[in-house]
């Protein structure tokens, strides 16, 4: 608990650095004038219009995708059980594609409705595909990886053959990128997150006696598919949500519930993998926002420079207990 409030205060630091800093200073005393509702004008605008809703989708979505890939990680029984392995975040960005490039339509809803079917159907296809007398952590990664390279070649397919300005707008949005959020995207999908976090809490139990088999969880009670079930549609709607206003931050669902281990102990809440999932993306958003001066990057080419970096060495640390 302690390691989680800590990495509660290190992110309302960061997200206030995040409200001052910028093309634009703030002081802290216009943050919280602004916060309050007492500044008007430009430090109001620039404050609560511009920067504030990035920070918030940056802390609400990053927690959702911590819990998403605590879940699967519990699921599996396997570090490397996060949806960008196991192909829902390719899932969710093929939905986004189809509506971008087949209907020309670039409206929130139309987009956000894409990615979030496109996600289920990812996850209901790999579900049905590795169920054999019920579904193994083993055979949900290996099914999901397939099913993510093939998502990967057809998004290819579809990148390469949809009209040109629309291929441009559909791949910037697929880097991830929190730079054209607006409070009307990031508020519904901010409750809705929220929410749905609150269930994934509610399910902590089941999911706790599942880590210690599928028999003893049977023994205590625990419907296990039933459950299975329910804690993966809440884990791929935590992915999609997110995936749908800002394109897939990779590696941030991976890293997250690995990191929050580590730093908090043997806790089996989801309540330290959220910490570190909203600090992780809001965390690499302030250095896509200041690493090159005069040009903010998307967040998803931060999150998978440095994901990409702790995928490796959690290779080379399972590599190493397990040889081959």
């Amino acid at each position: 608990m302690v390691a989680s409030l800590v990495m509660c205060g290190v992110i309302v630091g960061i997200a206030t650095l995040s409200l001052m800093a910028g093309t634009m200073q703030v002081s802290v005393a216009d943050v919280l004038r602004a916060l309050n509702g007492q500044a008007e004008g430009i430090i109001h605008t620039v404050v609560v219009e511009w920067r504030l809703p990035r920070a918030i989708a940056a802390i609400v979505f990053g927690a959702g995708l911590g819990v998403s890939g605590a879940i699967f990680q519990s699921l599996t029984k396997n570090p490397l059980g996060s949806p960008d392995i196991i192909g829902f975040s390719s899932g969710s960005y093929t939905g986004a594609l189809l509506v971008l490039l087949g209907t020309g339509s670039i409206s929130f809803i139309a987009v956000a409705s894409g990615a979030i079917v496109g996600g289920i159907g990812t996850a209901i296809l790999v579900y049905v595909l590795a169920f054999r007398g019920g579904s193994k952590g083993f055979r949900l990664i290996i099914v999901g990886i397939a099913i993510s390279a093939m998502l990967s070649s057809v998004n290819s397919i579809l990148l390469l053959r949809g009209e040109a300005g629309a291929a441009f707008t559909a791949a910037a949005w697929g880097i991830g990128s929190l730079n054209e959020v607006s409070r009307e995207q990031v508020t519904p999908a901010s409750i809705m997150v929220i929410v749905i976090i609150a269930t994934a809490m509610l399910q902590s139990r089941p999911l706790r006696e599942m880590e210690l088999g599928d028999d003893t969880a049977r023994a205590h009670g625990v419907s296990v598919e039933k459950s299975r079930i329910l804690l993966m549609a809440t884990a791929v709607a935590l992915t999609a949500i997110p995936t749908a206003v800002m394109g897939p931050a990779t590696f941030v669902a991976l890293a997250a519930p690995q990191m929050a281990k580590r730093v908090a102990g043997a806790s089996r809440s989801l309540f330290p993998a959220a910490a570190m999932g909203a600090l992780l993306l809001l965390g690499a958003d302030f250095i896509a926002q200041r690493l090159i001066r005069g040009t903010i990057l998307p967040v998803g080419a931060v999150t998978l420079s440095l994901g990409g970096l702790y995928l490796v060495w959690l290779l080379f640390m399972q590599a190493r207990r397990k040889p081959l």
